[in-house]
């Protein structure tokens, strides 16, 4: 206990406390639920086990058929700052670390070309129509400072999403991606037991 004082001071102990206890109260599977949090559409999400976040964080289920959405595995980390939004299918696979200020949804204010639909700019984007494709991000995954990703995109196992990268499209599994759009950069070798250059 005197080295978590040491670390939170004498204040920040007291936030943790309440913290602590208010997750023991409504959200008893997670390990902690940092406020301020906010979340919408509780009943359409997953939590998993043993969800941690940080503070400010923003989770939004709003599915289209009225089941779950927003899927959790177990032991996932949210940083601060996460906002994530599903409408059709956001899944986060295990032991997933999500750093602070990163924005993943499953759709979009309008359609521009999928399934050769095009929404009309003369329409504002709040009245436009939703238009979705799931998400799925595999198990130990680490997405990176103020990362976006987008609808339809596939994240592979053990895959790493450099910071302020915004992925558009699927990337395999043990990777590191970068950039906008995101590119791979490396992958892992298991013969050589090191990253390697793409």
């Amino acid at each position: 206990m005197l080295s978590r004082l040491g670390s939170y001071g004498f204040w920040g102990m007291l936030i943790l406390v309440k913290n602590i206890i208010i997750t023991r109260m409504f959200y008893r599977s997670s390990r902690i639920i940092r406020s301020s949090f906010r979340i919408r559409g509780r009943q359409f999400i997953n939590l998993g086990k043993g969800l941690t976040t940080g503070v400010d964080c923003r989770f939004d289920a709003f599915p289209k058929d009225k089941s779950t959405c927003l899927f959790f595995g177990n032991n996932v980390q949210v940083n601060d700052s996460v906002h994530i939004a599903a409408i059709e299918s956001v899944t986060i696979g295990d032991r997933v670390l999500i750093a602070s200020k990163v924005f993943i949804s499953d759709h979009n204010h309008g359609f521009y070309g999928q399934d050769n639909i095009h929404t009309s700019p003369l329409i504002p984007p709040a009245q436009r129509d939703l238009s979705s494709c799931p998400i799925t991000i595999g198990d130990d995954v680490w997405l990176g400072e103020f990362v976006a990703i987008l609808p339809g995109v596939s994240i592979g196992k053990g895959t790493i999403i450099g910071a302020m990268s915004v992925v558009s499209k699927s990337i395999p599994e043990y990777c590191i991606a970068v950039g906008s759009p995101a590119r791979v950069i490396k992958q892992y070798d298991f013969d050589q037991e090191k990253w390697v250059k793409v």
